[in-house]
């Protein structure tokens, strides 16, 4: 079986350790005859053009950058930051092969069967956040001083963004995409138009304490899907810093990754094989990897260069409130 972890100590980039693992992981498929390894040599694909192609991505940005600019103008008092990003080599993969598990065990506590293979493909071609972007805002102090009033401002101009963010993105060339009514919204202060699109994790607050609007489009120029998030700067600093942080969401993925106590070994290769992908690479120390522009003194110090394991930073804009030292 063929495993990311093999291609991690050539000292390649980034980009020859993918080119290598995909044509491998394709002649292993072609050879198999496996559904499931083509799809995801063609997952590899994706990522592999959006390390490549740098044009659409710099079309892309300057699109998301008139959007700044237009709140720079619109709301001068407002400190807000735009980042961008595509997600890291190694988190793509545990993300493709942890949803091969999930999805077979979950299917198959419920049916004690295991799903079509043609349901599992249809599964593995969701994938919106390859690229994505994040919008926080926060009202300086010095225009609202009350803690509650101040926040309730936030949350009032965060969903008047995301009324505009649509047709905004829509005027150049994006496509939303529903959500499927997944975290729909009841909020009075997202439009009617608009709420079909938004999955809305403040109305519907996760356990954590994590808040956030996330909207899907597809760039009609660069043929692929992008992820917004919008939060306030309180919303931010608990997914980051805070009960909702990425290492905690990451380490919840990893035990939901690590289930195979009702799935026999042997029974169902694709789910075999993703599981044991999805170990490997939890199992991984960073240390010891020799990848161009990428060095770590252990899984926690991490200078990433390259966006193997933090992911390629596309933008990071920031603004800052223009009367706040007023």
């Amino acid at each position: 079986m063929i495993t990311l972890n093999d291609y991690l100590y050539s000292g390649d980039t980034v980009f020859r350790i993918l080119k290598k693992y995909s044509e491998d992981l394709k002649r292993a498929a072609e050879k198999n005859q496996s559904e499931v390894d083509l799809l995801h040599y063609y997952f590899l694909l994706q990522i592999m053009e959006l390390l490549e192609h740098n044009d659409f991505l710099t079309a892309q940005s300057q699109k998301i950058r008139e959007f700044y600019q237009y709140m720079a103008k619109q709301y001068p008092y407002l400190s807000f930051t735009f980042k961008g990003r595509i997600k890291s080599l190694i988190r793509a993969e545990a993300k493709f092969n942890g949803y091969i598990v999930a999805y077979v065990y979950d299917y198959y506590l419920k049916n004690h069967a295991y799903p079509p293979v043609d349901e599992l493909k249809e599964r593995l071609t969701r994938f919106r956040d390859l690229i994505a972007y994040r919008i926080v805002i926060s009202m300086p102090k010095c225009h609202v001083r009350d803690e509650r009033e101040r926040e309730q401002e936030e949350i009032r101009h965060l969903y008047e963004i995301a009324n505009r963010l649509k047709v905004f993105l829509e005027e150049r060339g994006f496509t939303v995409e529903p959500a499927g009514g997944v975290k729909l919204s009841d909020s009075p202060l997202l439009n009617e138009d608009v709420r079909p699109y938004y999955r809305d994790y403040i109305v519907n607050e996760e356990s954590d304490g994590y808040r956030s609007l996330h909207i899907t489009f597809f760039d009609n120029s660069a043929h692929c899907y992008v992820e917004m998030q919008l939060r306030t700067k309180t919303m931010d600093d608990i997914a980051e810093i805070g009960p909702a942080n990425h290492l905690g969401y990451e380490k919840k993925q990893e035990r939901e990754r690590a289930r195979r106590d009702v799935i026999p070994v042997g029974e169902c290769i694709y789910f075999d094989e993703a599981y044991a992908r999805g170990m490997k690479l939890q199992q991984l120390e960073l240390s010891k990897l020799d990848v161009n522009m990428f060095a770590a003194i252990d899984n926690s110090l991490i200078n990433d260069g390259c966006g193997l394991y933090r992911g390629r930073l596309i933008l990071p804009y920031e603004h800052l409130s223009r009367f706040q030292n007023d």
